[in-house]
């Protein structure tokens, strides 16, 4: 007897909600179809780029020779502390009868290959103590400056910290 009834306001209800209705038939239909792309794993601190103090110093050398009245130029970092990594870490505080105790441990990560590796949370660059230039334009004032200031940006140092000095 029901289905009677719901046979009969059917057409009526769906002749008033047909908009509703097509978009949501709409919507299950994009939600079933594949989206096309695949999940990437994060990648690994092996293949990515790092920059050694080598190569820094390198990079610097021929940028500096750009440079206006610069001409040849060799650069010396030195390295206060090289690059460190932070992994996450897992903190327990626990206290019980007049003694706390604390446990950390690192999280790791598994990977498809069942490798296990720390969860990495922050990378820090390395911090230099000093840089030396030499170049043959050390005279002009105006290349020193912007010598120490390129030097400056690219390695964090004060100016204070950079000494320039003429060529042979």
């Amino acid at each position: 007897m029901e289905w009677v009834k719901l046979k009969e306001k059917l057409p009526g209800f769906l002749k008033k909600y047909r908009y509703a209705a097509l978009v949501l038939v709409i919507g299950v239909v994009l939600m079933l179809l594949p989206s096309g792309t695949t999940s990437k794993q994060p990648e690994t601190n092996s293949t990515q780029t790092v920059m050694t103090v080598k190569d820094l110093q390198e990079r610097l050398a021929v940028i500096l020779s750009q440079v206006e009245g610069a001409g040849q130029v060799q650069v010396m970092l030195s390295e206060a502390a090289g690059e460190e990594t932070l992994y996450q870490t897992n903190d327990d505080y626990s206290t019980g009868n007049d003694t706390a105790t604390t446990r950390k441990d690192t999280v790791t990560v598994t990977d498809a290959q069942r490798n296990e590796t720390g969860l990495v949370r922050q990378v820090n660059p390395p911090r230099y103590l000093g840089a030396v230039i030499v170049c043959q334009g050390a005279e002009n004032p105006t290349v020193r400056l912007a010598i120490a200031e390129a030097v400056s940006k690219a390695t964090g140092l004060g100016v204070d910290k950079i000494s320039i000095l003429k060529m042979k």
